[in-house]
């Protein structure tokens, strides 16, 4: 199985190095020290989930979020905020721009890597639904179903329509279902046309013959 990719930024090396070491066993590790960094980290690689730090120089975590948020390809990546902010200062604009998760400084290492770990299982379920309904959806689009009662002619074996008009059979099926047709001519058919019995394949059955 692939193995999730995590992007850890911060602009103090030692944080990154902290989050990595106790990462590194499960996930992959990638790291960046600033939002413009972190930015291009996520055009390339597109990690599965992202661990960003607030308070930065130059862009915050906050601006580095929205940016990537704005992104449509990068949308779903899940944000966890760290930050020595005071929890009622930035928690809820993290939320807001989309963050999954708020992580206090001092961090517990291991809190940290319990809950990458969860938010990580979250998305690939949440992938693997989305993944399923449109393989469902792709599916419905390219069936046509018929179903109900079909009226057909007793002699001719038209099929009369939902307009009331007379159609072929093969055209109204085809026309209803993404069935395809091939032509033969049955054993009884052939020797009434051709006046002769059909000719046998190899395991000395009559050949179906096609048209």
């Amino acid at each position: 199985m692939e193995r999730f990719k995590v992007l850890v930024v911060d602009d103090e090396r030692i944080n990154i190095q902290v989050i990595a070491g106790a990462l590194a066993d499960q996930f992959d590790v990638l790291s960046a020290e600033s939002g413009f960094e972190a930015i291009s980290m996520v055009k390339e690689h597109q990690p599965d989930l992202i661990l960003l730090d607030v308070m930065m120089p130059e862009m915050s975590g906050f601006e580095t979020c929205q940016l990537i948020k704005a992104e449509p390809a990068f949308a779903d990546i899940p944000v966890i905020f760290i930050t020595a902010l005071d929890r009622g200062q930035g928690e809820a604009q993290g939320l807001e721009l989309g963050a999954v998760d708020y992580i206090m400084k001092p961090f517990d290492v291991g809190l940290v890597v319990l809950r990458v770990t969860n938010h990580l299982r979250l998305k690939h379920q949440r992938d693997l639904l989305a993944s399923r309904n449109r393989e469902l959806e792709e599916a419905l689009a390219r069936v046509k179903r018929l179903e109900g009662i079909i009226s057909i002619c007793m002699y001719c074996k038209q099929i009369r329509s939902e307009d009331q008009s007379w159609q072929q059979l093969e055209r109204y099926i085809s026309e209803h279902s993404d069935a395809l047709f091939s032509h033969g001519i049955c054993p009884h058919c052939f020797e009434k046309h051709f006046g002769m019995a059909p000719p046998a394949d190899d395991g000395g059955k009559p050949a179906q013959t096609a048209g």
